[in-house]
Formats: structure tokens, C-alpha cells, sequence
């Protein structure tokens, strides 16, 4: 899963899924485009949030129908699931409304692949009740992303031993190693990030067996409209994604 936080507009969408479809093509990785159509998690209220909720998920329907291509996007309520179900064909739960039992219920019954996202101040464990809520709406394509877990006011860290905790509930673990390098609560109200880390975080996920990787990218992070501080040069993703393949093979040989 990867593209850009958040859909800035229909040429940057369109380009971004372009650019990432030919390398996961070349190195023969499924791949699924990654946009939120809006961001209502901002620290701050003059942060940005999106084009507009319909703008946003016509121009996500245009990267399926264009490039043939699933589609993951964020939902922030219940009554917005059928809504995204129309475009997307995984609908994620953002890591601060896991526990909603509206949301994931809602998610459910769309029939729709549910990527749950762990809470940053949940076990893996914890977990379980979630995958049960999707299951128990009827609905068994769930799936669980890792996104770091707070670690004092400003940090995150990533505890591998929560891939294969969460692996043994029966549903794919998927490591974010961008959101797991944001620095939270910074003085200023804008997110910050250790970008520079992604590599190893990534690296480290394949070989302890995640099943796929998150990845915010961006072509200019410096400008980027949201998570900027955290994304991953568009420019980087090629190189990066060969050496885990690499990785992967080396894992699937033992």
C-alpha cells in the first residue's frame, strides 16, 4: 500500500499511482494506491484537510478506472462507509478510532476489505477485539497495521514482536514505516518525522514476516500538504522496495 497522505489534486494522485504502478509492476509486487480523501486528524485548524469528500473519492475512482489499480482510503465515521465502499476496495480504520465498534461494524457490512490500523496505545493483543468485531459483522477480509506505539509525549517505536502476535489472529500484518517514524506533539502543531529510518524499519518488518509494507510517498515531501516530515521520496521508493524483495527471497528460503 502506498501513495500520498492525502489526495492534493487529481495531477499529483495520477502521477504518484503512475510512478509506483511501473516499479511494483517491474519487480512484480501487488500493490494497492493509497490516498486519504480527507485528513480529519490535524493538530491544528488551519492544517489541511482535503479537496472536498466527493472531489477527492471521483479522483480515487479515476486511479481505478485509469490504471486498474485497488484502492485503500480512510473512513473517520460510520456514515461515511458506504460512501468511500463506492471507490475504494479496502476501507482502513485510523489507528485513533480502532476501537470504535461503529466504525469497524459499519466498515464490515460494506462487504469491503477492512485494514484496521493498531491504536499507538494498544497491545497487539488487543487487537484480537477488533478482528472480532469485523468478523462477527459477517465479514472475515480483515487486516492489521502496525504504526508504532507511543513512546513517551514526542515519540514512536516499533515492536516487531507484534507482527507475529497479530499474524497468529489469522489475518495479514501490514507494517507502516512511515507513520511508525512520526514524532507526535511538537511545539509548533505541525507532525515531525525521522524519514532517514525508513529503510531499517521496513527492512526489519520483511524479516520478522510482515505480509506488506505501508508507505506514504511523495515527490517533494518538503511541500507535501500533510505528513510531509514522515513520507518517503517518491524518488527512493524503487531502490528501497528492491532490496526488500531481496530481503523477502532470502526469508522465503528457510
Amino acid at each position: 500500500m502506498a501513495g500520498p497522505c492525502v489526495v492534493e489534486s487529481e495531477e499529483m494522485v495520477l502521477r504518484i499511482a503512475e510512478r509506483v504502478i511501473k516499479i511494483c509492476d517491474g519487480l512484480e509486487i501487488p500493490y494497492i494506491f493509497k490516498a486519504s480523501y480527507r485528513k480529519a486528524n490535524r493538530t491544528r485548524l488551519d492544517s489541511f484537510s482535503g479537496i472536498g469528500d466527493d472531489n477527492a473519492l471521483k479522483i480515487l475512482g479515476k486511479v481505478k478506472s485509469t490504471f486498474n489499480v485497488p484502492i485503500v482510503t480512510d473512513i473517520h465515521d460510520a456514515s461515511e462507509a458506504a460512501m468511500a465502499a463506492e471507490y475504494a476496495d479496502v476501507l482502513q480504520i485510523p489507528a485513533f478510532l480502532c476501537r470504535q465498534t461503529d466504525i469497524l461494524v459499519a466498515a464490515a457490512q460494506t462487504g469491503k476489505v477492512v485494514n484496521v490500523k493498531k491504536g499507538q496505545f494498544l497491545s497487539p493483543e488487543a487487537m484480537q477485539f477488533a478482528v472480532d468485531k469485523i468478523r462477527q459483522s459477517g465479514n472475515e477480509q480483515v487486516a492489521l497495521t502496525d504504526r508504532g506505539t507511543t513512546f513517551g509525549y514526542h515519540d514512536l517505536i516499533v515492536d516487531y514482536r507484534g507482527i507475529p502476535t497479530m499474524k497468529a489472529m489469522g489475518v495479514p500484518v501490514i507494517l507502516d514505516c512511515t507513520h511508525s517514524l512520526q514524532q507526535p506533539n511538537q511545539t509548533s502543531g505541525v507532525t515531525g518525522g525521522n524519514p532517514a529510518m525508513i529503510e531499517t524499519i521496513a527492512r526489519a518488518g520483511i524479516a520478522v514476516g510482515a505480509d506488506g509494507l505501508f508507505i506514504e510517498t511523495h515527490p517533494d515531501p518538503a511541500h507535501a500538504k500533510s505528513d510531509g516530515a514522515n513520507m518517503l521520496h517518491l524518488d527512493h521508493l524503487e531502490s528501497l522496495l528492491g532490496k526488500l524483495v531481496q530481503i523477502r527471497q532470502v526469508i522465503n528460503s528457510f
